[in-house]
């Protein structure tokens, strides 16, 4: 593996790990740290210098100062255009390979540093898309931290250009929240009474019908579409990741009961054919003793440790929602991304793993970024099928540029094609296709 020297003035923890994120994640190369500039001016090898002047006729690029400070500050972000796409932190230094800082470009997106200023909460208590910098400055819908890191791949081949970068594919995880997983089936006398009786005060006949069928003519409930998921799975060679709602019932958490046979044996079943995650239930982030119980429960129902999360309503509160995860054990989390967008809220489209500002730290959770999400798409936007179709293959051909991995969150109820997700099958049936293919 090919190795790249780079003089830092300071070895801090933000300069860590930006440094190993890009070269060794990314890019796939050794990347060493110096602040020996003797030791630097001699080597022998591909260098850099990664300060606030050039201390050599090597590849220098001006940092603005973000990587060697600590705490968060109130920053005012600036931005140019760069090779045809948006970039932060400019420098203006003619002796800079790059007129900006884009190590702090990508720090700045990837620890979501915006995240823990001061902002405004949506209804449940969530940062928003349309609060982020790369909202205001429409490049959300663009994996910009992988493509910087590719303007940085170009320098160093101008420079090097024998200087070997290992291949790095395009991959596909398709992912799956279950909420409700049945809409009339394995609710109990109370909840199906209730249901009754609402549908009876909006004068839903078409409703009543279908309940009675399916709670007492054999026919299959509506939500009940893991039959075809798992068809979807063999056919296309997948292997994706299932999130369980697993919390007890209440105003945002209308899962069947945690002890209902069917359900556990539902679980088990897809555990087949997939990985199982936990979906933390709503009000986690503020009770994390829920957040226990609820993994607990899982782990006795699948019979194995669950290391996997995704936040029910993605209510996802850096740094607490992180911490109280890896409190749990829990190694993996899918949770980074919008409600109301698609795209990349980290700017990123490959994991990584999360920085903790508060504290100055890199910890061991990995972030699995998703880009899209079915709700996202018909109850925030408002699309028709046809345009969330032509919406996912914009983001899907973004990811497969930077040869990333392309991480979807779906949900059972589309793909029942009835009511309201009348036409939604085809739009996943599409997704598959598309983001299957390489």
């Amino acid at each position: 593996m090919e190795d790249l020297l780079v003089f830092v003035p300071k070895k801090t923890s933000r300069v860590r790990y930006v440094f190993r994120l890009v070269f060794k994640e990314l890019l796939k190369i050794n990347c060493t740290l110096t602040t020996n500039l003797d030791e630097f001016l001699s080597a022998d090898t591909a260098k850099m210098v990664y300060a606030d002047k050039a201390y050599s006729d090597d590849i220098f690029i001006r940092s603005s100062g973000l990587l060697f400070q600590r705490g968060v500050d109130n920053i005012d972000i600036e931005h140019i255009e760069y090779d045809g796409n948006t970039a932060l932190f400019p420098t203006y230094d003619k002796d800079s390979c790059l007129p900006f800082d884009v190590f702090s470009a990508i720090f700045y997106l990837v620890s979501r540093y915006e995240e823990y200023q001061p902002y405004v909460r949506d209804a449940h208590g969530r940062f928003t898309a349309h609060l982020s910098i790369s909202s205001e400055l429409n490049i959300l819908n663009k994996p910009m931290v992988n493509i910087w890191t590719l303007i940085v791949k170009r320098i160093i081949l101008d420079k090097y250009p024998d200087f070997n970068f290992p291949v790095r594919n395009y991959r596909f995880k398709p992912t799956y929240d279950v909420d409700q997983a049945f809409t009339y089936s394995q609710k109990g006398l109370v909840r199906s009474i209730g249901g009754y009786l609402k549908s009876v005060r909006d004068l839903n006949f078409k409703d009543i019908i279908q309940r009675t069928r399916v709670l007492f003519s054999g026919f299959k409930d509506p939500f009940d579409t893991f039959d075809l998921q798992i068809e979807y799975q063999k056919r296309h060679n997948l292997r994706p990741v299932y999130f369980f709602l697993f919390g007890h019932y209440g105003e945002f958490d209308k899962n069947i009961n945690t002890r209902n046979r069917i359900f556990r044996f539902l679980i088990k079943k897809m555990g087949d054919y997939a990985q199982i995650g936990i979906h933390p239930s709503y009000n986690t982030n503020d009770h994390p003793e829920l957040l226990h119980n609820e993994i607990k429960n899982l782990e006795q129902v699948v019979n194995k440790d669950i290391t996997q999360s995704r936040q029910h309503y993605l209510k996802l509160t850096v740094p607490t929602t992180y911490r109280n995860l890896i409190e749990e054990d829990i190694t993996d989390d899918y949770s980074m991304g919008y409600a109301a967008l698609p795209g990349f809220r980290a700017g990123i489209c490959n994991t990584y793993n999360f920085y903790d500002l508060d504290i100055e730290v890199e910890t061991k959770l990995r972030v699995h970024p998703f880009m899209v999400m079915d709700g996202t798409l018909k109850d925030y936007m408002n699309l028709t099928p046809a345009d969330a179709i032509e919406q996912i293959r914009v983001l899907i051909n973004e990811v497969k540029k930077v040869n990333g991995t392309f991480i979807s969150l779906w949900h059972n109820e589309p793909l029942s094609d009835e009511k309201r997700w009348k036409g939604w099958r085809k739009v996943y049936e599409e997704l598959l296709i598309m983001a299957a293919d390489n």
